[in-house]
């Protein structure tokens, strides 16, 4: 198989590019492999690239995004952080792959069992992984399913599993909100934005539909939406 060209990213809509990723999570998890000629892909790209989608993941060893989307080398822009935490050097990145690489949809992916979610859950404290994990505080803050005290920790797979949640739709929130280049794209349909969360078990992605914001009105709704759940954490 080929690797992505100037014309084919072209032809490439964002719903496209979202169908191509669940297609080869789909492939990934049925272990069947598209037959690539990795070398040969290599040398088709030296020249320039063409990602499809830019994708912002866990730097977990297991969620290889090329790997779960079953992709080829020149056909997605990889950012990989503990927690798929938002950062500036993170939204520039996501700015260049959009606007300078032609990349049609991003996608903010959690996991599973995650270690910095479970981190920050534990409210730990380590060098300059403090300051990352603070970034995923507010989920953990926000969670309010678990009453319980002491059962708000990361031995409760389940809180931890809302706060994953919760984190990647922080992120898609914050992306939209630090980038105006990235907020215009998505209002003009040349981009799309959506979470997902990687289940380690069974190799499955799930994307959540109501945080795919692809054109104004969705942006609008999405932007509307975020400061009417602030206000509410505010009061709360």
């Amino acid at each position: 198989m080929k690797a992505h060209t100037f014309e084919t990213q072209r032809t490439i809509t964002p719903q496209k590019a979202l169908q191509f990723l669940k297609e080869g999570n789909v492939r990934f998890i049925s272990n069947l492999k598209i037959n690539r000629n990795l070398l040969q892909q290599a040398n088709e790209t030296r020249e320039g690239q063409w990602p499809f989608a830019v994708i912002l993941s866990c730097i977990d060893s297991r969620t290889s995004t090329e790997l779960i989307f079953d992709q080829g080398l020149g056909d997605i822009f990889a950012i990989r952080i503990a927690g798929n935490v938002v950062n500036t050097d993170v939204v520039g990145s996501l700015e260049f792959a959009c606007k300078i690489a032609g990349s049609k949809l991003i996608v903010v992916l959690g996991h599973t069992s995650c270690g910095a979610i479970k981190g920050a859950c534990d409210h730990v404290e380590l060098g300059n992984l403090t300051e990352l994990l603070s970034k995923i505080q507010p989920a953990v803050y926000e969670e309010s399913k678990t009453v319980d005290p002491i059962a708000r920790n990361s031995r409760n797979a389940q809180f931890v599993e809302n706060v994953t949640e919760l984190n990647i739709r922080r992120s898609v929130r914050t992306i939209v909100n630090r980038s105006y280049i990235l907020e215009q794209m998505i209002s003009s349909g040349e981009v799309a934005i959506v979470g997902a969360k990687h289940d380690l078990a069974s190799g499955m992605v799930e994307f959540y539909d109501d945080t795919w914001v692809s054109d104004r009105v969705a942006l609008e709704a999405f932007v509307h939406e975020t400061v009417r759940e602030e206000r509410a954490a505010a009061h709360h």
